[in-house]
């Protein structure tokens, strides 16, 4: 009995530890005009999705004080933003956009996904 609840435990455990690193955490949510992200371990939502022809104003809130989320990056765009804690920074993206472009923390840890939609 005893070898039947530690090779349970050992699966469940595996199981839990495959889940926690590799299960799918994103988030896609659609921004019409304007939307709101926390920045809070990473991005959310992480994935966007915009209107192809639109501009859309981004508002990034800053929760976490890791140091790498101080920084955010549109290559695609050629923008880059300080993040202070608490304070509310609005980043408009203008057309064209991209069809899929990102965007990310100082060193690229944290990333997320802009998809264009017509």
């Amino acid at each position: 009995m005893d070898k039947i609840i530690v090779t349970l435990s050992g699966l469940f455990a595996i199981v839990g530890i495959y889940w926690f690193f590799f299960g799918k955490k994103e988030t896609a949510v659609s921004a019409n005009e304007a939307l709101t992200i926390i920045v809070d371990g990473g991005y959310k939502p992480n994935i966007l999705r915009i209107k192809k022809d639109k501009s859309v104003k981004l508002t990034f809130i800053r929760k976490d004080q890791n140091s790498c989320l101080e920084d955010l990056i549109f290559p695609d765009y050629k923008i880059k933003e300080y993040l202070p804690m608490n304070q509310p920074v609005t980043v408009t993206l203008t057309p064209p956009h991209p069809a899929v472009s990102s965007f990310h923390c100082g060193m690229n840890m944290f990333q997320g996904r802009i998809e264009a939609t017509t």
